[in-house]
């Protein structure tokens, strides 16, 4: 389902989009975040900095927005209403050219626990984002071909550069040498799970070393984090096993720690 999100209400939009994507290729040129709902239904991770990833970046532009945030919360919690009990899983756009946001809406389904106890694979591109500290509708209309490869066996698109891995496609991106948490500073989308995890690694004594993990790199493991997945292990990259090729110690503690944090410390959509 998409929606116009206006002043007065939430606009239903007929649309053929059957995906997220879909409908964000049917829109022309903004900022979006996605996320998905927590706890009952009513409240998200990190709520406050997905919605600085659109109006941040429309200040610095000089867009106006169509509506405030404390409105857009107010219209984001309606839509999550939609789907209640389930959780929802929302893509929020705000369109460069008119300054209007669009919201799309799915029942959220969360992974299957074999993903998280078995891990997944993930393959290489090289590629990267265009403005790799904007989310921009525009990074998924020019990476159509790449997001193609996701399925079957291949669960992400892991960007490269020069011979190092940047990101994930839809998520960030960490490899792990004994208790040393490596993982890109520069070049790459700040994702707001992201932050979570390297505070939590942190707290669990592992060090950060903020660099591009190099593709020829060996790795003890590594894994991925976005918003709706939570920390997902990669178990291979182009078809290579990592360490034993299992999930490793540090991905499942950080999993079961950010876990518990989601259940802490998510916000409430309406303040």
């Amino acid at each position: 389902m998409e929606f116009k999100i206006t002043p007065s209400g939430n606009i239903p939009l007929k649309t053929r989009a059957a995906t997220l994507d879909e409908m964000t290729r049917e829109l022309s040129q903004g900022f979006y975040t996605t996320f998905s709902t927590l706890s009952g239904g009513m409240q998200v991770m990190g709520f406050r900095a997905h919605l600085q990833r659109l109006y941040l970046p429309a200040a610095e532009q000089g867009i106006h927005p169509s509506v405030d945030v404390g409105t857009l919360r107010e219209r984001i919690a309606g839509l999550a209403k939609i789907n209640l009990p389930k959780e929802s899983r929302l893509r929020v756009i705000l369109v460069k050219d008119s300054g209007m946001i669009y919201a799309g809406l799915q029942p959220f389904e969360p992974l299957s626990k074999q993903i998280y106890t078995d891990g997944v694979k993930a393959v290489t591109a090289s590629m990267t984002r265009q403005s790799p500290r904007l989310k921009d509708t525009g990074f998924i209309s020019s990476s159509v071909e790449q997001r193609r490869r996701v399925g079957g066996d291949v669960f992400e698109i892991l960007l490269t550069k020069d011979g190092k891995i940047l990101e994930g496609m839809t998520s960030n991106f960490y490899a792990v040498k004994g208790r040393t948490l490596i993982t890109a500073r520069y070049g790459i989308l700040l994702g707001v799970t992201r932050r979570a995890v390297l505070r939590l690694a942190r707290g669990q004594g592992m060090s950060i070393e903020y660099r591009s993990p190099r593709m020829d790199e060996k790795f003890h493991e590594a894994f991925l984090t976005s918003s709706s997945r939570g920390v997902v292990p990669i178990v291979s990259i182009d078809n290579k096993p990592l360490g034993q090729g299992s999930v490793g110690r540090w991905s499942e503690i950080l999993s079961k720690a950010y876990q518990t944090y989601v259940v802490e410390r998510s916000e409430d959509i309406i303040n």
